[in-house]
């Protein structure tokens, strides 16, 4: 696997578990329990997306 893949990759997951900790965090300022559903939906979903835009902008500046 390329360095440039992996980079994408952990830019994904590290951008998608920041996010799910941050939107856990504000549930429960609200007085919502932490729910494990949303929080692995909120960081798969959120690290997903994050990481095909780093993907499309590695492509576009490689051109």
């Amino acid at each position: 696997m390329k360095i440039q893949t992996k980079q994408i990759i952990k830019s994904g997951l590290l951008a998608g578990f920041i996010y799910a900790l941050l939107m856990a965090g504000y549930d429960y300022s609200i007085g919502q329990d932490f729910r494990l559903l949303k929080f692995t939906i909120n960081f798969i979903f959120f690290g997903f997306f994050i990481g095909i835009l780093a993907l499309y902008n590695a492509k576009k500046t490689n051109k």
